[in-house]
């Protein structure tokens, strides 16, 4: 078992509420100190090829000011690649991207993309980027991860959240599965995608994942009780499950 489970708070729907209206207010990089003072492991900011969200200066302003580890999700694009070098986040996490949908919608193929992911995988890890994966709780996604030297996946849970009945229970089972064979593998295990305080616990529990990643429930329940608030319930939910 990890022996805590970290929490990584994703800051782009502070963005996004600010990109509304253009200006400056609301500041992800406030927001981001903020979840530090809360109890937060770590920041995650995506930098989407359109710019929905987070900008190139939120993440130049991220790298240079915040106390924790920033993890940047990108694209496996060629500019993503570029921006990653030139900031050197702790972590960069690959996730799939397509321009229409809202949020990311599924993991990444990393088995079907193995030649375009390895030069991208091994430039980020020589400059010492630690290169996470993003990906449904398969076999053979795992099995590309240990192939691309990646050191850390991150299980969708997508599908986990919005399943109810005996369609969750089967991909928490899954999940389960995914997580004890990528540790038993050497890999570190983190989890993320639609995480709430009614459903993080079965996901806590799972002893070998070390880390979790959320952001979009965060934001918006901050509406209504603050967002250090919000990042200490689920802290406390977390731990407790654990």
């Amino acid at each position: 078992m990890a022996s805590k489970l970290r929490l990584g708070v994703n800051i782009d729907h502070v963005a996004t509420i600010r990109n509304a209206r253009g200006g400056a207010h609301p500041d992800p990089v406030r927001a981001a100190r903020m979840a530090a003072d809360a109890g937060a492991d770590g920041i995650t900011a995506h930098l989407r090829e359109d710019r929905r969200h987070i900008t190139d200066s939120d993440i130049a302003r991220l790298a240079a000011e915040i106390p924790l580890p920033l993890n940047l999700e990108m694209a496996a694009t060629p500019e993503m690649l570029g921006i990653a070098l030139r900031h050197k986040p702790h972590a960069a996490c690959i996730v799939p991207e397509r321009r229409q949908e809202r949020t990311t919608e599924g993991g990444l193929d990393a088995a079907g993309m193995l030649a375009h992911l390895g030069p991208m995988c091994a430039q980020l890890a020589a400059a010492g980027v630690r290169v996470s994966l993003f990906v449904e709780p398969d076999a053979r996604q795992i099995e590309a991860a240990l192939a691309l030297g990646a050191p850390v996946i991150e299980l969708h849970t997508g599908a986990y959240a919005h399943l109810q009945g005996s369609g969750r229970a089967t991909e928490l089972s899954r999940l389960r599965r995914a997580a004890a064979d990528a540790a038993a593998r050497g890999l570190e295990v983190h989890a993320g995608h639609g995480l709430t305080f009614d459903n993080v616990a079965a996901i806590a529990a799972i002893a070998e994942i070390a880390e979790l990643n959320i952001g979009h429930f965060l934001i918006g329940e901050a509406i209504f009780t603050g967002l250090d608030t919000a990042v200490r319930a689920m802290r406390t939910a977390m731990d407790a499950a654990r």
